[in-house]
């Protein structure tokens, strides 16, 4: 009875070892550990290799993870392409998507290494939390075992990613569809640190904000006419720096600009329009006390939990764009 007890104890012991190391959903930390031992040194150095050669992809690997997690939850379905163009791809809001071709090499070296053991999903959300590193963002610990989707619906990354052109009501109703709150979304909008935006995106903001031929009276006129000067009413093509110079370092300054009325987009200037979510602007422009680093890294592991598919669902695919 005794022995029986004592087992039962070591059992349960074992259990909750495991529980502490997986959440509920079946991600874990170091997931590959006995798998596929090198996996996180191989994604790293790939993402390393890709940003000392293009310094501007960094914001894209980030912003291709977000996309994916959004639609369908974060298993990979962005990367898929179909033969009658009606995937996430295609989708107006990730036209502007790059950097695939990274996520190609990266899963091409793992499968080399350990072939069938990564999936694409892991890849992106390890190569978001690499690339933001390389740009000397935080870095963070990623929960990995993720499996892949095979299924990708143009009209559904239509329905669930967030606008550019979001007032905050939208904003926080399509955060808190994903599991995410306020200071989620606050949070992860200071991602706008790094990149770039395409005129076609602030246009409206400069041109015609109410139809009357006026520009957004939240946007900072002397900023406002720095866009105009570089965005005319008909280009569809011209990037502007998001993070005026800083838009290849991760650092707090999206934030300043959002409090000074010089948000990108309209999405970043309705910051200003919630009490919690303006708090968290404005606090992270003190010159001390600023938490948006360890917040972000936060913020990125509650994020890359949505809908993810682990077990025996889904699967792992050899080639990121298309299922097995």
């Amino acid at each position: 009875m005794n022995i029986s007890c004592l087992t039962f104890l070591q059992v349960l012991l074992l259990l909750l070892s495991l529980l502490a190391q997986t959440n509920g959903q079946g991600l874990k930390l170091g997931f590959y550990d006995k798998t596929c031992p090198k996996a996180e040194r191989i994604v790293k150095k790939s993402v390393l290799d890709a940003i000392k050669k293009d310094p501007t992809i960094g914001a894209p690997l980030l912003r291709m993870f977000f996309h994916d997690c959004f639609v369908r939850g974060c298993e990979g379905s962005v990367l898929l392409e179909l033969k009658n163009k009606k995937d996430e791809k295609n989708a107006a809001p990730n036209l502007s998507l790059r950097g695939f071709e990274i996520i190609d090499r990266v899963k091409a070296a793992l499968e080399k290494e350990c072939q069938g053991v990564v999936s694409c999903s892991d890849v992106l959300a390890l190569v978001a939390r690499d690339a933001v590193v390389a740009l000397n963002g935080p870095s963070w610990e990623v929960e990995t075992g993720r499996r892949d989707g095979r299924v990708t619906n143009i009209n559904e990354a239509r329905a669930n990613l967030p606008s550019p052109f979001d007032n905050i009501t939208s904003l926080i109703t399509r955060f808190r569809s994903k599991g995410l709150d306020k200071k989620d979304l606050v949070v992860l909008s200071g991602g706008h640190t790094v990149g770039h935006g395409h005129c076609p995106l602030i246009t409206n903001r400069l041109y015609n904000f109410t139809g009357k031929g006026d520009s957004d009276p939240n946007l900072d006129t002397e900023y406002a006419a720095n866009l105009r000067r570089r965005c005319k009413p008909t280009d569809t093509t011209t990037a502007l720096e998001m993070d005026p110079g800083s838009f290849k370092t991760f650092d707090k300054s999206f934030f300043k600009l959002v409090s000074q009325r010089r948000g990108f987009f309209q999405s970043d200037a309705a910051l200003l329009d919630n009490k919690e979510t303006k708090s968290y602007v404005l606090k992270q422009t003190k010159s001390y006390g600023s938490t948006f680093f360890k917040d972000f890294g936060v913020s990125m592991v509650k994020m890359g939990r949505i809908g993810v598919l682990t077990g025996k669902a889904g699967e792992v695919r050899r080639k990121c764009r298309m299922v097995n």
